[in-house]
């Protein structure tokens, strides 16, 4: 009994020996030297593996990147062009300078603007409450606050505010991976550039019906009026389906769409507080929930 004990463990010794020289020698004969600027590329990235360059994460880019015969075409948001900078001096190229970009959430349904007509008393979720039903307001576009965005971004940047239940984006620390834009089964939320001192218009609003359903719903939604369209010198406004974009690779930051607006569903973000006309003219502080022009920087 001993002995074909013994004997069965030296054959499986000897089979387990035998198979580890043939996996060695079939992986010496298929193994693929892997470019040693890779490791190094990746070195230099921030490790955040959050997909917003478009790839599965930093390896995946940093072999892309080495790779591809130009990286003007590649970008890593969370790095910026700093990061950028330092890739294109270790492989010996230029790096293409890119306008810094930042979420923007296109919904100013807050509770003082939107009425609530039901409770959605489910899993809290905004892709099982979207698959479910419209949401808990007669906006079927609109944000429907249940922090899917605010779960998704990796970088503390987006969170829903208690009192008015959508989300705010702290632009400091929003690194324009578009984990916030992917989560998101409204579509609300977009990239958009930062702007000069963080400066920026847009239409904050997503709805798509006529203008007395929309105004109905949300006394802060896009009417689909035009008057914006009119006004603005640049080109940068079109009116699709009962609802205005601005095109921010051509607005000039001129506000006359703002002005303009009759629901103010158009933001203008950060810019000074203007003077009254006339000195005469009384000047009261803009409400908070309201969109105004934010004073964060003169």
């Amino acid at each position: 009994m001993s002995t074909t004990i013994i004997l069965t463990i030296a054959c499986l010794g000897v089979l387990g020996l035998l198979f580890s020289v043939v996996l060695y020698l079939v992986a010496q004969k298929f193994k693929v030297e892997e470019d040693p600027r890779i490791e190094q590329v990746e070195s230099i990235l921030p490790g955040a593996n959050c997909g917003g360059c478009g790839q599965a994460g930093c390896h995946a880019f940093a072999e892309n990147v080495v790779k591809a015969p130009s990286i003007g075409s590649l970008f890593c948001p969370v790095g910026g062009n700093a990061v950028m900078s330092k890739i294109a001096a270790a492989l010996g190229q230029e790096a293409v300078e890119k306008e810094p970009m930042a979420a923007v959430v296109r919904c100013h349904g807050t509770f003082d603007n939107r009425e609530r007509v039901n409770h959605f008393d489910g899993y809290s979720s905004c892709k099982v409450m979207s698959a479910l039903y419209a949401g808990d307001t007669d906006c079927r576009y609109g944000c429907l606050g249940e922090g899917d965005c605010e779960d998704a971004c990796q970088f503390d940047a987006i969170h829903i505010d208690p009192k008015r239940g959508v989300p705010e984006v702290d632009v400091d620390k929003c690194t324009a991976c578009g984990a916030c834009v992917r989560s998101c089964p409204k579509g609300i939320i977009e990239l958009r550039p930062k702007g000069p001192k963080n400066r920026k218009v847009y239409v904050s609003c997503m709805n798509r019906d006529k203008g007395a359903v929309t105004r109905k719903a949300c006394i802060v939604g896009c009417i689909g009026c035009g008057k914006c369209a009119k006004v603005c010198p640049f080109g940068a406004i079109t009116v699709e389906n009962n609802l205005a974009y601005i095109d921010f690779t051509k607005c000039k930051l001129c506000r006359k769409c703002y002005d303009e607006c009759p629901t103010k569903a158009i933001w203008a973000v950060n810019f000074p507080i203007r003077l009254p006309k006339s000195a005469t003219e009384p000047h009261t502080e803009p409400k908070v929930e309201q969109p105004v022009e934010e004073n964060k920087e003169a």
